[in-house]
C-alpha cells in the first residue's frame, strides 16, 4: 500500500454534497495553530454510512487497545509503553 497517496489530517474543515457526492474538506494545523485545507475527500453519500460506521469501529477498537494497555501498565512491576502502532480490520 505504499505506493497509494496518503494524506495527514487533523480533522474536518467543511463538507457538502452535491450531485449525491460528499465532498468533505481534510484540514491540517498551520504553524500559527489555525486549520488550513489540506485536501478533499470524495464520497458516494450511499456509501457515507457504512464509511462513518467503519471509522466509529477503529475508534472503539482503539479505545479498548488503550484500555487493554493501561491495565496491563497497572498490572505489571515494570513500566509498559503503549505500542507505537497497531492494526484493525482486515489487513
Amino acid at each position: 500500500m505504499t505506493d497509494k497517496p496518503s494524506q495527514f489530517t487533523d480533522g474536518i474543515l467543511d463538507a457538502s454534497v452535491n450531485f449525491g457526492v460528499a465532498r468533505i474538506t481534510l484540514a491540517q494545523l498551520g504553524p500559527d495553530g489555525k486549520p488550513a485545507p489540506s485536501g478533499l475527500l470524495f464520497i458516494p453519500v450511499v456509501q457515507l454510512p457504512a464509511f462513518a460506521n467503519g471509522l466509529l469501529t477503529l475508534v472503539k477498537q482503539i479505545e479498548s487497545k488503550m484500555k487493554e494497555t493501561q491495565v496491563q501498565q497497572n498490572a505489571a512491576p515494570e513500566p509498559a509503553v503503549m505500542p507505537s502502532s497497531f492494526t484493525f480490520g482486515g489487513r
